[in-house]
């Protein structure tokens, strides 16, 4: 479970920033960074904090709308469009995404606990990459959380518009189903073209 280990090293708003949606054929990258203000945070809220893909979407969903309605959290949102990723590969679009939420906050962190091996550029403070944060730094898993369940819903609006790819059910992800319609209907502009096998099927 995640504890608050490395964000008590450091005085300041330490930042958690985590990313959903690298794998996928379709749709964005989605990053979040969220500051957890220790001092007044509920346990009952950090009872519902751990890797996203340890949860259920019920789970997810609880956590999620937790997290938005406390007065002891700041969230910010990034994104990378799948032509983004297209364009300068996606280990860059996510790391642009990473460093877009953190701009997007309404706090400035002392220090940045980031999900994995590498650091963002041009964040704001000085970070650590903590490989497996999400299950081991409460603000990473809040983070892992908002952008898995923001990514989620931007898919389930994407589903309404190409009803055929099944967004809905596989997130993007390559499923047999999801290849099946590529290889009938052909992209979309949220098709992330550079994939494979993606291009060899066009």
């Amino acid at each position: 479970m995640p504890d608050f280990q490395l964000e008590a090293q450091h005085d300041g708003p330490v930042v958690g920033i985590d990313e959903a949606g690298r794998g996928p054929l379709a749709g964005p990258v989605v990053a979040a960074a969220v500051i957890i203000d220790r001092a007044r945070v509920k346990r009952r809220l950090l009872a519902l904090l751990d890797d996203s893909k340890r949860l259920t979407a019920a789970q997810r969903a609880r956590a999620y709308a937790a997290l938005c309605d406390s007065d002891a959290i700041t969230i910010g949102v990034g994104a990378a469009s799948a032509r983004v990723i297209d364009r300068i590969n996606v280990l860059q679009a996510n790391l642009q995404a990473m460093a877009r939420a953190v701009r997007a906050m309404n706090a400035t962190p002392c220090f940045a606990l980031v999900d994995g091996d590498r650091l963002p550029q041009h964040l704001p403070c000085p970070g650590l990459a903590v490989v497996k944060g999400d299950s081991k730094v409460y603000a990473i898993a809040a983070a892992s959380i908002i952008a898995k369940v923001t990514r989620d819903r931007i898919m389930e609006r994407l589903d309404r518009r190409y009803p055929d790819y099944r967004w809905l059910q596989n997130a993007g992800y390559g499923t047999a189903i999801h290849l099946a319609v590529i290889e009938r209907l052909g992209a979309t502009p949220h098709h992330r073209l550079t994939f494979s096998p993606f291009n060899r099927l066009l």
